[in-house]
């Protein structure tokens, strides 16, 4: 169940994720409060970044309000050729910031999954680094320093993950796996041998990666979008952001608190258009050789500490 047994390459991790509102301004406006860095606007496409080296991570379009599907980065152009072929898909350029290449994939539900290789990086936007904590043990990490957190928008780095509602769960694994060739960190039974979910990492090798880039969940109802989570630059900017969207009279969906799974600690928001939308921080970093586990949903919907998550939806096998 840890490592995937053959694939057609090995993604490196999530790149974006693409949207379609009504309301452009009203969206951008959020995207901003939320911490993201708009950098331009390409044949009607509005672009956001984080402070991380990516072009952008966040896509934006006019339209009903729609999830438009995810990128995932390929590591270089003979990976992209390679599922481009496996698919029989072609290989285009992509006429957006950055730059670079890509094979547009349909996965078993109908999302649109872009593969992207060749992207030219951005130097790092430059950000206050975190300061020490003072406690326990290392109650002197932090001398003749005063912890003094600015107000605002949360600094988002990256994208880090992308839920996904699924019809099947077996089929839509075999399909992330055997193109992807993600690792399952921790598989989802509604009861001793009944999966259906997984949250999937990068195989790496022993390099380091995120407890999860892609989960795949099988809820008994229709396919769709379920949430994507941006990574931020600490606790105290998760903290302080959270009080910024509340000012901002957004709708606060689930958080504060710390995962059990992956251990992020999470703060959950709905944009105007009601996607759901994660600020998180300080997850697990699994190597391949980590393995995985397995969870019942009592884990997957539990907290460390912090809010109990609210309502949670009914799974089904």
């Amino acid at each position: 169940m840890g490592r995937a047994l053959v694939s057609v390459i090995k993604a490196v991790d999530v790149a974006y994720v693409r949207f379609a509102v009504p309301d452009m301004a009203r969206q951008r406006a959020f995207l901003k409060d939320f911490g993201m860095i708009e950098v331009g606007e390409v044949d009607g496409t509005v672009y956001l970044r984080g402070a991380g080296e990516a072009q952008f991570c966040y896509a934006l379009s006019l339209g009903e309000p729609a999830f438009l599907g995810l990128g995932i980065w390929a590591k270089d152009r003979a990976d992209l050729e390679a599922i481009a072929a496996h698919d029989g898909v072609m290989v285009e350029a992509i006429n957006s910031p950055g730059g670079g290449f890509r094979a547009r994939l349909t996965d078993p539900d109908g999302f649109c999954v872009d593969v992207v290789a060749g992207q030219a990086m951005n130097p790092p936007v430059a950000t206050t680094t975190p300061l020490a904590w003072n406690e326990g043990s290392n109650r002197l990490s932090r001398v003749s320093t005063f912890r003094r957190t600015p107000a605002g928008p949360s600094t988002v780095q990256r994208l880090g993950h992308v839920v996904l509602a699924v019809r099947d769960f077996r089929t839509s694994e075999a399909w992330y796996k055997q193109r992807f060739g993600l690792l399952t960190s921790d598989e989802v039974q509604a009861a001793p041998g009944i999966a259906i979910g997984a949250f999937m990492r990068a195989d790496r090798g022993e390099h380091p990666a995120d407890h999860h880039m892609i989960v795949c969940v099988q809820t008994g109802g229709p396919a769709g979008y379920m949430h994507s989570a941006f990574e931020v630059a600490s606790v105290d900017d998760l903290m302080v952001g959270h009080d910024h969207l509340l000012a901002g009279g957004y709708t606060a969906q689930w958080g504060v608190g710390r995962h059990i799974l992956g251990s992020q600690v999470f703060d959950y928001w709905l944009d105007p258009f009601g996607n759901e939308i994660e600020h998180w921080t300080d997850g697990d970093q699994l190597c391949a050789s980590d393995g995985g586990g397995v969870a019942g949903m009592d884990v997957v919907l539990g907290v460390q500490w912090g809010m109990q998550m609210p309502s949670p939806p009914e799974m089904s096998a």
